[in-house]
């Protein structure tokens, strides 16, 4: 039980810290210690938040599971994770979302790759991931870690649109039209261009490869922060 209390309190401040050194005290902590110790700062925080909902997570001991997917399930989990991989490893490829200090304004371009998919790859795969998790089994420290993810996730796209059009201005405004939050909504909708998805075949390669390594060495009994530290 002090385990399981301990993961919670982690999984807070690792929550937490995260959301509120990317929006409300950034540009405070930015202006203080300048964008390189700034960098520094976050990592650390991050580093040992993290590290310690880890070690909590170990240490927590899952007892009574309130539900458990059936086995039909695991093939459909499966699917969702190869979308979730593909969508991560595609955040890297010309993410207009990352912090660029000093660059000049650029008008918005059209939604393309993986940005065709969804306007937030990166943390649309931790949605999914979470999602996923909290689905395939109810264990309390299961829930703990895959909830405290999926709150980051979603109130962090949420925070990231708000100051991107704060920092940026029209050309956000125009991005966001131009794609959406729900995977393949902008597709459905004709916001977004079908052929456009062709310039996505790196993030699909890669995140097909990170898929098929992390199926290799995340046996199904392994939970979601047990397999961070294999």
């Amino acid at each position: 039980m002090i385990a399981t209390v301990s993961l919670a309190l982690a999984t807070l401040a690792f929550v937490g810290t995260h959301l509120a050194m990317s929006h409300p005290l950034r540009t405070r902590l930015v202006q203080t210690l300048g964008d390189q110790w700034f960098a520094v700062l976050y990592s650390a925080v991050a580093f040992v938040t993290l590290g310690w909902m880890i070690l909590s997570y170990r240490a927590a001991d899952e007892g009574y599971f309130l539900w458990l997917a059936p086995g039909w399930a695991s093939p459909v989990a499966a699917g969702v994770m190869l979308l979730a991989c593909i969508l991560l490893v595609g955040a890297f490829f010309g993410n207009p979302a990352f912090p660029r200090p000093g660059a000049r304004r650029r008008p918005a371009r059209a939604a393309t790759g993986i940005f065709a998919i969804t306007r937030h790859p990166m943390n649309m795969a931790f949605i999914l991931w979470a999602l996923v998790h909290i689905a395939l089994w109810g264990a309390l420290p299961n829930l703990i870690v895959a909830g405290g993810i999926l709150v980051l996730a979603l109130l962090g796209s949420i925070g990231q649109d708000h100051k991107k059009l704060n920092v940026v201005g029209e050309p956000w405004r125009t991005w966001m039209g131009r794609t959406s939050f729900v995977p393949f909504g902008a597709l459905l909708s004709g916001r977004a261009k079908w052929s456009g998805l062709r310039e996505a075949w790196p993030a699909l390669l890669l995140g097909l490869l990170l898929w098929l390594a992390v199926t290799w060495f995340h046996a199904p009994e392994v939970s979601p922060i047990a397999s961070l530290t294999r």
